[in-house]
């Protein structure tokens, strides 16, 4: 007996299932694993990129990021906004890219200098389809603060803002003023001089 109203397809079904997987990567692969990268950020955003690659943000201008919460590779949890107070550089890597890899000395360095001027770092590992690698890449590289797992981006996607400066490629680096604004942006592997580019004017800032 016919009620009047059709069953979906098992294939929309299925489709739907897959279009936010596929969307999450299509945003990861645009510039992944890059070791350079095209400053921008669509939209209104009011920012400067100088000669260096790096994009700021004046202070009336910044906007703040969305939720960015979840479990870290070490599985303790994890929320951005409970860092507000605080200087935080987020950093979008994978255990499988190079640049990372180029960078990552340079990030534990920093952090490590930093902690004492009101400065967190935390990662965001992505396209990692394990723990393992990730947890591997940390020991080798000494990086002494946390990462939150996020092996399908939806942290990346979804906590930045339309419009913002946001993570566009792997690495991409973020880092947010003491009000939890987005305050400049860097779309390539940084060494030690480029990263206090981007901190040390937060830093003095009042």
């Amino acid at each position: 007996m016919n009620s009047g109203r059709a069953l979906p397809r098992r294939s929309d079904r299925r489709l739907r299932a897959i279009t936010p997987v596929v969307v999450v990567a299509a945003v990861l692969t645009l510039s992944a694993c890059s070791g350079g990268g095209k400053s921008g950020g669509g939209g209104d955003t009011n920012f400067v990129t100088n000669t260096g690659g790096i994009s700021t943000v004046a202070v009336a201008e910044r906007r703040p990021v969305n939720k960015i919460a979840g479990e870290t590779l070490d599985g303790a949890k994890l929320d951005v906004a409970d860092l507000k107070g605080k200087i935080v550089v987020l950093n979008v890597w994978g255990s499988w890219c190079p640049p990372c890899r180029q960078e990552a000395k340079h990030f534990a360095k920093v952090a490590k200098e930093t902690e004492s001027q009101g400065v967190a770092f935390v990662g965001i590992n992505t396209r990692d389809p394990n723990k393992g690698p990730a947890l591997a890449f940390e020991k080798d590289y000494g990086v002494p603060y946390p990462s939150l797992y996020d092996p399908m981006g939806k942290l990346i996607v979804n906590g930045f803002p339309k419009g913002s400066l946001n993570p566009q490629s792997i690495p991409s680096t973020i880092v947010l003023d003491r009000n939890g604004k987005i305050a400049a942006r860097s779309l390539m592997a940084l060494n030690e001089e480029k990263l206090r580019t981007m901190i040390d004017p937060l830093i003095a800032e009042k």
